[in-house]
């Protein structure tokens, strides 16, 4: 893995042999990256990623420019690598690493919300549409936020109500949600 651009742009870090995570590809990165630079400034927000894994995602956004990232991971094999590729990178200052269940960690957040949340759950793990219910219910996207789920192409979400659209990248899938007036 690689970041690839911002302050950060170059660093690489591999993942152990038989880390319980798969990061998001180079390509979907790219890819969803180059979206959100023309939907948003990336510059200052308040990032939670969401079954953070390999970091891969959260150490982009905050190579970019986010002022505030929160990752949540329930795998402690994660969460170590985590922490440690944040001291590795010197970014403690703008990253935190939790160890929680994610939909728990957003049922039990209380006065915060963010900017931007991005969320990456076993895509086998039937749990997609409760977290994004729960996100919503909890309020913990800024009315001007948004939520991006990565999934398979089996997913769709096209029905619920504060879904926005879909794209794909190879076999990774971004859907978008934001509240709707």
């Amino acid at each position: 893995m690689r970041i690839i651009r911002g302050t950060l742009k170059g660093k690489r870090f591999a993942t152990p042999p038989g880390f319980p995570s798969r990061p998001t590809t180079d390509f979907a990165k790219e890819g969803l990256f180059n979206m959100l630079e023309h939907m948003l400034d990336l510059d200052d927000i308040k990032v939670l990623d969401l079954c953070a894994g390999t970091g891969n995602i959260s150490f982009e956004f905050v190579s970019r420019g986010a002022q505030e990232l929160l990752a949540i991971d329930s795998h402690p094999r994660c969460v170590q690598y985590l922490k440690q590729n944040l001291q590795t990178l010197g970014i403690s200052a703008q990253m935190q690493v939790y160890k929680s269940d994610c939909v728990i960690y957003c049922r039990n957040a209380k006065n915060v919300q963010y900017d931007l949340i991005f969320s990456d759950p076993p895509y086998h793990l039937g749990f997609h549409e409760e977290l994004i219910a729960t996100i919503f219910e909890k309020a913990l996207l800024h009315p001007d936020g948004l939520l991006i789920i990565e999934h398979s192409k089996q997913h769709d979400f096209s029905k619920l109500p504060q879904f926005d659209a879909c794209r794909n990248f190879g076999n990774v899938y971004f859907s978008f949600f934001k509240h709707h007036s």
